[in-house]
């Protein structure tokens, strides 16, 4: 298991001011965090990011992933003296990352333009539930309902069910993915420009971002796109099957790849088929297609399959949890997942950075803060000059 990284990453030197909660903005200042940038996270006094809470089992870790490579100040935004922390940190800062509701940093002074008047550069990214504009803008929205107006919850799940969701907030993080993007396009626009600019990210419209053909089908065609469970209509084969001892996944919907299926199933007559032998007519058929294949998989063991699969090169492969990616050789070879020695938890495994830059790779360089606060002696003090009597006087009347 390999350890977490130092490698500066392509963003050193660029600083991140994370207002968000949750998940949104936070993952946001992850992926940023990863990259290099120097993540200053500001918590309301107190208990902080309620993401600090969030999690199964008795100890919540999913703030030790979303909250790495930051540092922790405390602030309270509600009144001024902590409004103004803000603006002086603003002072420095290359990028602002928020995901409160639409209107809320105007109501504390701190909009954009406001804001833009302290440093012409600053980049402000905003993620919300509906954007910055339009009717819908100032309702409350989280990801899920994001999903549902997107028209993602509507195709998850099975057609003879309500819709359903995927275990993790994809929503908010499609949003802060799409976010951080904007930041990275925007810094480069800067460069020529000497000055930021919004960022305007959309729950509802990051969702719609990745629904792939959906609109243009109903327009031109008429055509619905409905839940249809563990298979894409019209893609065949592609679907997990059931082994003697478990799940396997298959996908070879291309011609050539479903031949080779057919010739490692011992049916190489099913690529000449009519039925099967081309794209249309096996995502026409698919259904007993899939049928078939079940019928096979269901007599070998998943090494069984595995290994026929590899041999015959059809894309394929097991169905993971967490216990199998942590043995598994790639992702040790890959280093897909590090060892962090945590504040809270000491060793703690997770998620290494994606994508792999090689002149400039990303790493994991410090956990997740323990506490709120953690760093306000560094940023409040070293960087704004003000010193203990001064921190504690505003701790003492909780402004920070």
């Amino acid at each position: 298991m390999t350890k977490a990284g130092a490698n500066e990453g392509a963003l050193k030197g660029i600083r991140v001011i994370e207002l968000g909660q949750l998940l949104a903005g936070p993952f946001c200042g992850q992926l940023l965090g990863d990259m290099g940038a120097e993540v200053i996270k500001v918590e309301p006094p107190g208990a902080g990011d309620p993401m600090r809470d969030w999690g199964l089992g008795d100890d919540k870790v999913n703030w030790e992933v979303i909250s790495r490579n930051k540092k922790s100040v405390s602030a309270n935004l509600r009144v001024p003296e902590g409004q103004d922390l803000i603006r002086r940190l603003v002072a420095s800062a290359d990028v602002l990352v928020e995901n409160f509701k639409p209107g809320t940093l105007e109501k504390w002074g701190l909009g954009p333009d406001a804001l833009h008047a302290i440093n012409p550069r600053l980049i402000i990214a905003r993620m919300s539930g509906y954007g910055q504009s339009g009717p819908y803008s100032d309702r409350a929205g989280f990801g899920g309902i994001g999903e549902a107006m997107g028209g993602w919850r509507y195709i998850v799940g099975e057609p003879d069910r309500p819709p359903s969701r995927m275990g993790i907030s994809i929503g908010d993080t499609l949003t802060a993915t799409y976010g951080c993007m904007g930041v990275l396009a925007a810094l480069h626009s800067r460069h020529t420009t000497g000055k930021g600019q919004v960022i305007d990210t959309a729950l509802y419209e990051a969702v719609l971002q990745v629904m792939e053909s959906v609109i243009p089908e109903y327009d031109h065609s008429g055509i619905i796109r409905e839940r249809s469970g563990s298979f894409l209509p019209g893609i065949a084969p592609s679907n997990v099957y059931r082994c003697s001892d478990g799940d396997f996944m298959i996908g070879a919907n291309k011609d050539a790849i479903f031949a080779r299926l057919a010739e490692a199933m011992g049916r190489p007559e099913l690529a000449s088929d009519p039925r099967y032998a081309t794209h249309v007519a096996r995502g026409t058929n698919q259904i007993e297609l899939d049928a078939l294949i079940n019928e096979w998989t269901g007599t070998l063991t998943i090494e069984e399959v595995d290994a026929l699969m590899i041999k015959y090169s059809v894309p394929a492969g097991k169905v993971y949890r967490a216990p199998e990616m942590l043995v598994d050789p790639h992702f040790q070879a890959r280093e897909a997942i590090i060892e962090l020695e945590t504040e809270r938890f000491g060793k703690l495994k997770m998620q290494n950075v994606v994508p792999r830059l090689s002149a400039t790779p990303s790493s994991v360089r410090t956990p997740a803060p323990s506490i709120v606060g953690q760093h306000n002696a560094e940023i409040y003090g070293a960087l704004l000059g003000m010193d203990e009597t001064q921190r504690a006087a505003l701790a003492a009347r909780g402004i920070i």
